[in-house]
């Protein structure tokens, strides 16, 4: 489990551009109407080789009877709960306002380490009179400035320093394999019957794993740690607090893995949700394995797994190239194939393919098939490099990378795939100029 960084604070002092600035995205929307950041957003971070998560918060008000507030407080309560250090931001500009101490009382309460960010500091003149903010009571006040960066350096020196080691950075040889799915699919049925023991809680009620638990799993030759996570629900059917909990708990277990086992449950199909874990899974480049449990509920013919795979595959595109494994996970059938597929992946994952052995196989097939000529202009593929990544992308350099269209995009891929073992893995492809 990655450490966490929760902001918090009263409505507009700069949470969500900081957000930004951390998280080098523009997830997080930026106004300057008060209270827009109406949940909780999530993203990862890295500062001195540490990586972590941030939630960026909505603006805190104690004691408001606005329904929108109200939801507001109970969210940042949340992201109080689950994180591990809190960045408390205040406004240098406007100074110390009576809703800033609502949100120090509110933080004397929590027993974690507490840093008080001053942002809009941006002259030296801020800087001086940020000190005000010492009568908080929280310690000392970093002044900052989140549009230009200013200061957020010295501030995320000092936070980092307060992370746990975690079991990933201990010990990063050892495969990291997430069990995920909808709730009731059967992940903690899985784990189970590969742990042999019950060390998960196993019900007919859904929902019942809260958190994600970490088991070590050493028999037949494997060496994994496994991760049972809590069931990713619908966002809108997410109404507890200890759910929010939950779901963030297993995004962060995605994000901390190396390879999913996503469950499906075979009497549903692959149901929308099932689509949006696999997206997921998909965008932060892990590699992926699909398991259809509860196989033995479904009557078959001959060809039904192949009838059953190929409707899956068709609401995957263009993300195909998956292994698909049909499993009764209570009459433990083909379960140690699921961790044969996961520990393929973890391979095809990290893969390393020399630059030599990719450019002859793959230049003859691009020269007897050319991209299409853009406005008069031919383009030509001069070669192509694996880069230093921790999933397969590769580089193809050309006279123009920007007129190459997603079509040929998805012809080399797919030639990639056939000649080189990637499956269960997204690939990347980047074009640049040679």
């Amino acid at each position: 489990m990655s450490n966490i960084l929760a902001i918090v604070g009263r409505p507009n002092v700069g949470k969500s551009t900081l957000f930004n600035r951390l998280t080098e995205s523009r997830r997080a929307i930026v106004e300057e109407t008060s209270g827009v950041t109406r949940d909780r957003h999530y993203g990862k971070s890295e500062w001195n080789g540490r990586e972590f998560s941030v939630i960026d918060t909505g603006g805190f008000i104690e004691g408001s009877e606005d329904v929108f507030e109200l939801a507001i407080r109970r969210q940042v309560a949340l992201a109080v709960e689950e994180a591990d250090v809190i960045l408390f931001m205040v406004d240098a500009r406007e100074g110390l306002s009576g809703l800033d101490e609502d949100v120090a009382h509110f933080l004397r309460r929590i027993k974690k380490p507490i840093f008080v960010a001053a942002n809009k500091a941006d002259n030296i003149t801020r800087q001086h009179e940020s000190g005000e903010f010492y009568k908080l009571g929280l310690g000392e006040v970093h002044p900052v400035s989140a549009i230009s960066g200013s200061g957020t350096g010295d501030l995320l020196d000092e936070i980092v320093k307060k992370f746990k080691k975690t079991a990933y950075e201990e010990e990063t040889d050892v495969p990291r394999i997430a069990v995920i799915g909808r709730p009731n699919v059967g992940k903690s049925s899985l784990v189970n019957a590969l742990l042999g023991e019950t060390r998960n809680i196993v019900t007919d009620v859904p929902g019942t794993t809260r958190d994600s638990i970490y088991s070590p799993f050493k028999a037949f030759g494997f060496n994994f740690l496994l991760v049972d996570t809590a069931g990713l629900r619908k966002k809108s059917k997410v109404h507890e607090n200890i759910e929010f909990y939950s779901v963030m708990r297993s995004i962060n277990a995605v994000e901390n893995s190396d390879v999913c086992i996503l469950l499906l449950d075979a009497t549903l199909g692959m149901e929308s949700q099932d689509l949006n874990i696999l997206h997921l899974v998909e965008r932060n480049h892990k590699g992926v394995v699909i398991v259809v449990n509860k196989w033995d509920l479904v009557e078959k013919s001959s060809n039904t797994h192949k009838e059953y795979e190929s409707l899956i595959k068709s609401r995957m595109s263009p993300f195909t190239d998956v292994p698909v494994i049909f499993t009764s996970v209570v009459n433990h059938q083909r379960i140690l194939k699921t961790l044969e597929a996961a520990r393929q992946v973890f391979h095809n994952k990290y893969r390393r393919i020399p630059t030599a052995r990719l450019n002859e196989t793959i230049l003859p097939i691009i020269e007897k098939n050319p991209p299409p000529a853009t406005r008069g202009r031919y383009i030509k593929i001069k070669y192509l490099t694996q880069l230093k990544t921790q999933y397969p992308s590769f580089a193809f350099f050309c006279n123009y990378p920007q007129h190459i269209k997603d079509p040929y995009k998805r012809f080399l891929e797919n030639k990639l795939r056939s000649n080189f073992e990637l499956s269960g893995v997204p690939v990347l492809l980047f074009f640049r100029k040679k």
